[in-house]
């Protein structure tokens, strides 16, 4: 054991498993050290767990052998007393380290942090060795379910145990566990959709199911998991999932300034995604909610991550009670969109059927009045689950993005005589009026908007995603309709 050095972190060459040179202070009467210290070895590149779990394995004889195990948690090895020979396998399905093999000792002096899917094992080099272990997830007969396994002594491996395997002590299951070339690899943390059967959750579908993972997405809507009743959390083990991409929301905006409209638009936009932030908080997930230009005025013509908020309608301010919420889970991601098309109903679908009404001489419609003092940008569904993903897999930095169509800022109107053009080339149809004139015989309540929902995309692009600009995607958008 070596004394007094510095504490440090180490690469291995299998993606996310990390040595810990520990600094360990010793004299006559024994030693001490920082076993775990979350601050210096999180800045050093270790990740942050949410430890729930410590446990400690003590081993008897010199030689006692246990492996090669492969678990559905991360954790953080070091050694009370004695010393170990460890070896570690990656076995996570898709890594491109898959099947390397690490090894070194470890001594008090020494620690490592082991990513989910890697297996270790470890043999005692003498008697009276007891290593500890910190886990950010609870075993369960469930989980236990999920390991991975695979043979100390398979020739693949090519481990050079210190102490024969025929001199060490191994149980009997861990003689009998298969080859590396009959190993099942460990499939990743399991990804819940909600809201699935709206724009974003469609795309976010298709999306997953055009890149071949979709086998590890779990998709559902309010029918069946309601994430605004607390009761309904108890259908799913949370320890299975590493990612929720909450893709649900009330977004009827003039409704919500009715009695019951507004109540129900609290309970999914600001309820649900504060249960679903203490539930992935407590479990260590990842959580992905999509945002809106309306949490803010609009009196600043463009608007970055950084502006306080200040919503103007029921539905922006339940919006806004949202994005406070979410930020309250540590591994989160905001999305702030505005003008959202996809696959349902939007306004590029109306303004179509529009075109087509003024384009057919058997229909008296031949002006249309569309809103002139509202700017923005249009976010495509496709774009915005695009960006999720890139979020997700990058392993960006938290915290709330904006994320709409690149280009130029448009009026609603604009937008609108684009759509006609693109269609049936019929944009001088439309009529461009002020938002008064528009909503003036409205026979319901009519919510406040926006003037300006421009959004900065500066800080996903320094991510290394750029949104396609909106007219482009717009193009493509209408000449897939029917």
């Amino acid at each position: 054991m070596e004394f007094e050095k510095e504490l440090s972190v180490q690469e291995t060459g299998i993606e996310g498993l990390k040595v810990v040179e520990l600094s360990v202070h010793g004299d006559a009467r024994g030693w001490f050290k920082e076993n775990w210290q979350r601050a210096k070895m999180v800045a050093l590149g270790v990740p942050d767990m949410r430890v729930v779990q410590n446990n400690v394995s003590f081993n008897a004889e010199r030689g006692v052998t246990r492996g090669i195990h492969a678990e559905p948690w991360d954790k953080f090895i070091s050694v009370a007393t004695g010393s170990v020979f460890g070896a570690w396998v990656d076995l996570r399905a898709g890594s491109a380290t898959y099947g390397r093999v690490y090894t070194t000792t470890l001594d008090p002096s020494r620690a490592i942090y082991v990513p989910r899917g890697v297996g270790n094992s470890f043999q005692a080099l003498e008697g009276g060795t007891a290593y500890t272990y910190l886990v950010d997830a609870h075993w369960s007969a469930e989980l236990k379910r999920t390991y991975t396994f695979v043979n100390l002594a398979d020739p693949e491996l090519g481990i050079d145990w210190p102490i024969p395997l025929s001199e060490a002590t191994l149980s009997e299951a861990d003689l009998h566990h298969p080859m590396l070339a009959d190993v099942t690899p460990m499939a990743p943390r399991r990804t819940l959709v909600t809201g699935c059967r709206g724009q974003l959750g469609r795309a976010v579908r298709a999306l997953a199911e055009e890149r071949g993972i979709s086998s590890t997405f779990d998709f559902c809507d309010i029918d069946e998991f309601d994430f605004s009743d607390p009761a309904q959390y108890d259908r799913y083990d949370w320890d299975l999932y590493g990612t929720v991409v909450n893709c649900g929301a009330w977004t009827a905006v003039d409704a919500a300034e009715t009695p019951d409209g507004r109540a129900a638009c609290w309970r999914a936009n600001a309820t649900g995604p504060a249960l679903l932030a203490r539930t992935c908080a407590e479990h260590g997930i990842t959580l992905v909610h999509v945002s809106s230009d309306y949490v803010f005025d609009g009196t600043r013509e463009v608007h970055d991550e950084a502006e306080p908020l200040s919503p103007l309608s029921v539905y922006g301010q339940s919006k806004a009670a949202g994005d406070l919420a979410v930020a309250g889970c540590p591994r989160h991601y905001v999305l702030r969109s505005s003008w959202v098309i996809g696959d349902g109903r939007n306004f590029v679908r109306t303004m179509a059927a529009l075109s087509d009404r003024v384009a057919d001489p058997g229909d008296a419609l031949d002006r249309v009045s569309v809103v002139d003092d509202q700017v923005g940008r249009l976010t495509f569904t496709r774009d915005m689950a695009a960006a999720i993903l890139h979020l997700l897999d990058s392993h960006a930095p938290y915290g709330t993005y904006d994320c709409t169509g690149s280009g130029r800022v448009a009026s609603w109107a604009e937008v609108a005589r684009e759509v006609f053009d693109l269609r049936n080339g019929n944009g001088d149809a439309v009529a461009p009026v002020s938002t008064a004139e528009y909503y003036a015989g409205a026979e319901g309540p009519v919510a406040p908007r926006p003037v300006h929902s421009a959004l900065d995309l500066s800080r996903l692009e320094a991510t290394g995603f750029s949104m396609p600009d909106w007219e482009q995607s717009l193009r493509e958008y209408v000449r897939g309709l029917a």
